[in-house]
């Protein structure tokens, strides 16, 4: 028995390095007679790499909740100054867009920020004539930003991707193939909502009214919650009721959902 004890903890040992001690953990417990022991025990330092956050991907997590505080501080006006000028920029440019092609559009901006940029390359290099100034290049630090991709992000990026491609799939076939025919019929309705809307608006004023939308009803809504939250509610409870009757009126699918309801309430009352 004490034999199948040893081999048992030199595999976990062998294993799972993590658990490596100084000195080695059979050692340490009796099992072995002692020897001299470093002073530093190697699993502090292990410890500290597996909690680094490179080795846990924390980055990617931290750098999707940084980016969607972000965006939620400029919808919710939280730095006033950066939320007009991205908010005037977006409409500028779609307005630009209804009237001018997308070429003339593009290229003027381009022509704008490269006449900005040379200027003030150019400056710095005047003030340098002058011994003024170093004659450094004003952008150096986002030219010195490393924008290369590790294999591991490149891996990491590519299976979300792919991920999402495969949803975006898999929920077209659901639709498009009749999978649910009730889901099937709301979509067939949205789109038929939308050839009225496409008489009425194109894309670009979509577009539009779309981050009009985006900068102001979220602001809106956190001025006003309660009121938003009760009308809402009604308006979802309606939407509930008239959802039931049409399932009950279609063939075979309101069999079908007092089946799942009655399966439901069987594995609610069983836990």
């Amino acid at each position: 028995m004490e034999w199948l004890k040893t081999s048992l903890l030199l595999a976990v040992y062998k294993t799972v390095p993590i658990l490596e001690l100084s000195p080695p953990l059979w050692t340490a417990i009796g099992w072995v007679q002692r020897g001299p022991t470093p002073p530093t025990p190697v699993l502090r330092v292990l410890l500290k790499w597996a909690k680094s956050p490179r080795s846990s991907g924390v980055p990617s997590l931290s750098l999707g909740a940084d980016m969607g505080s972000k965006v939620a501080d400029l919808l919710y006006w939280k730095d006033t100054r950066t939320s007009g000028v991205v908010f005037t920029g977006l409409m500028v440019s779609l307005l630009c867009l209804l009237h001018f092609s997308i070429v003339s559009v593009a290229a003027h901006v381009a022509l704008l920020l490269l006449c900005g940029t040379i200027s003030l390359r150019v400056y710095r290099k005047v003030l340098q004539a002058v011994h003024r100034g170093d004659g450094a290049n004003p952008f150096q630090a986002y030219l010195d930003v490393d924008l290369t991709l590790t294999r591991e992000q490149t891996e990491r990026l590519s299976q979300q991707i792919a991920s999402r491609v495969v949803s975006a799939a898999t929920q077209l076939r659901h639709f498009f193939l009749v999978e649910d025919l009730v889901d099937s019929l709301k979509l067939a309705l949205l789109f038929y909502i939308l050839t009225f809307v496409g008489a009425i608006f194109n894309g670009l004023t979509l577009l539009i009214l779309g981050v009009i939308g985006l900068f102001t009803i979220p602001l809106l809504y956190r001025q006003h919650q309660a009121q938003i939250d009760q009308y809402v509610g009604l308006v979802t409870n309606q939407l509930s009721h008239i959802k039931a009757k049409i399932r009950a009126k279609i063939p075979g699918t309101g069999a079908l959902a007092s089946a799942a309801a009655t399966v439901s309430g069987s594995k609610a009352k069983a836990e």
